[in-house]
């Protein structure tokens, strides 16, 4: 079985990395933000979140530090991000849970909605109106070295600089009480220039949401204090404002919300799954 499979890919080279067992039968697949930085940035909100059934790490072909094997085609990028639905269809009783552009890669292939069993968005949005409210709040609130980090970057665009930059800019992800721990989190990534680029020209600028779940159990979480990604965007989406669909809000706490506020970020999970477990139970007895 698959399932058993400590990590795999399909056959696009989607990579899955098992890192969590519990007694449950759903397989919860966790898909980074960035693009770029690597699923291993969700190892803490696999620990937060607390599911039951098995946990997986998914990046996409060229993601990550998921590149340089024999799974991953020469041209990783060719079917970005629809390849997920190979990993979705590959498991039972899946729910995919995305951090920020992850996020919005879920919510960019419609396809996916015929084979979850749920979805969690956190620190996502449904546009891109976010980037010009981040853009505007980086000019307000500038950090040192910032400036001459980004300069290093469109210079030379790399691993290594793009690394400098995303630590040199990671106040502005964080609250100031949890800035030590995220600095911990982003030093131990992997940095991937290609897939930064791939979604800059194709992606980022002209994405929209093409499906919002219907009847499907869903949660969007939302830090209070993120600056990256504005959260109020979802306030003005009817079709995100659903019976099926549970907004939760983490105080103080940022773009990366499970490192401000981890019992509050699980107890946000632990509420879509008993809206699963009734979702089974009804189509149970309707059978």
């Amino acid at each position: 079985m698959m399932k058993q499979r400590q990590q795999w890919w399909t056959s696009s080279g989607v990579r899955l990395r098992h890192v969590a067992t519990t007694p449950g039968q759903t397989n919860w697949l966790f898909l980074p933000g960035g693009p770029g930085v690597g699923s291993q940035s969700l190892l803490g909100l696999v620990h937060a979140a607390r599911v039951p059934g098995t946990a997986w790490l998914v990046d996409l072909p060229g993601d990550g530090s998921n590149r340089g094997v024999s799974a991953v085609p020469e041209n990783p990028f060719a079917r970005w991000p629809n390849v997920l639905v190979e990993a979705v269809q590959a498991l039972d009783q899946v729910v995919m849970v995305g951090h920020s552009t992850g996020g919005m890669f879920l919510s960019s292939v419609p396809e996916l909605e015929h084979h979850l069993a749920g979805m969690v968005l956190v620190s996502s949005a449904p546009h891109a109106g976010w980037r010009d409210t981040f853009a505007h709040y980086t000019r307000r609130h500038p950090i040192p070295g910032v400036a001459e980090a980004a300069a290093r970057y469109s210079a030379c665009p790399d691993d290594r600089t793009l690394r400098e930059l995303t630590l040199a800019a990671a106040p502005w992800n964080f609250t100031p009480a949890s800035l030590p721990a995220g600095l911990t989190l982003l030093e131990d990534l992997p940095y991937n220039h290609d897939a930064v680029a791939w979604a800059d020209a194709y992606f980022d600028d002209t994405y929209r949401a093409r499906w919002a779940p219907q009847t499907l159990p869903a949660l969007i979480v939302s830090g209070t204090d993120d600056h990256v990604v504005d959260q109020r965007l979802w306030h003005t989406e009817p079709d995100f404002h659903r019976p099926n669909i549970m907004h939760r809000r983490i105080d103080r706490a940022g773009h990366f919300p499970w490192i401000e506020n981890p019992d509050t970020v699980g107890a946000a999970f632990a509420e879509l799954i008993d809206q699963l477990h009734q979702t089974r139970s009804q189509h149970h007895h309707e059978e």
